[in-house]
């Protein structure tokens, strides 16, 4: 476990470092492809003629699924990197923008039925303006869905956390040979549901869902039990409220 003096502010162009490899990696990869897409896709259901926002896009991949499934979409990220990317992805005319979800977003009020944040929202300290942004561009009825990473993750794998704590935690990974180190954000669920309701959020569902059943099978963890279940992300789905 890093202490939070020992982590260096992360610029929202971090991935730009990266981006190419992040891109290929969540291509075919296990958590992106199979885990966390899918299951934000059932979440969401039928999207056809909903105007749906990707916040923190990334390469575009989730952009594309929910446009193939009729849904008018638009999408940002902080990485110009990743926004060139999800460019050359969806075409010259995509509706896509370099914005950081910390400031206040191009997006006019109620301009969006759904959105999604996901895999974003823990690399951020503060989620109140974040929150505050999404629910702004969301009409009134209108849905969030929230990926992040679990909250029992610091209490297994970081006993000397204080699970009560919002605290920084820098985490190396390998991206198709790319070494990079991403800094998450840990908070409990408590201070989870805390932002969402200051925001104007109502939680409708929080789901902790299986791969898809489409995975193949030499990527999911080994298991005595059933592999296609395990802890590593949770997904909120929530309702902007008056």
């Amino acid at each position: 476990m890093t202490s939070e003096s020992q982590i260096a502010e992360q610029q929202p162009d971090h991935y730009d470092a990266f981006a190419e490899a992040y891109a290929r990696a969540n291509e075919h990869g296990l958590f992106n492809r199979w885990y966390a897409r899918p299951a934000v896709l059932d979440l969401l259901g039928d999207v056809a003629g909903r105007r749906i926002l990707d916040a923190g896009c990334g390469s575009g991949p989730l952009l594309a699924d929910l446009t193939e499934q009729g849904a008018s979409v638009a999408g940002f990220d902080a990485s110009p990197a990743m926004v060139r990317l999800a460019r050359e992805r969806l075409g010259d005319e995509a509706d896509l923008a370099v914005a950081d979800l910390t400031r206040p977003l191009p997006y006019d009020d109620e301009a969006f039925d759904d959105a999604v944040a996901m895999l974003v929202l823990h690399y951020l300290e503060d989620w109140s303006q974040p929150l505050a942004e999404l629910r702004r561009v969301l009409t009134s009825g209108g849905r969030l869905v929230v990926v992040v990473n679990h909250p029992v993750i610091p209490p297994v794998m970081y006993p000397e956390l204080d699970y009560f704590a919002t605290v920084p935690n820098a985490e190396d990974y390998d991206f198709d040979g790319v070494s990079a180190t991403l800094t998450i954000w840990y908070r409990s669920l408590s201070a989870m549901s805390e932002s969402f309701t200051a925001a104007g959020f109502r939680i409708l569902a929080i789901s902790e869902p299986p791969v898809s059943p489409e995975t193949p099978p030499e990527l999911l963890p080994p298991s005595e039990t059933d592999p296609s279940r395990f802890i590593g992300f949770i997904f909120f789905t929530l309702e902007a409220v008056s």
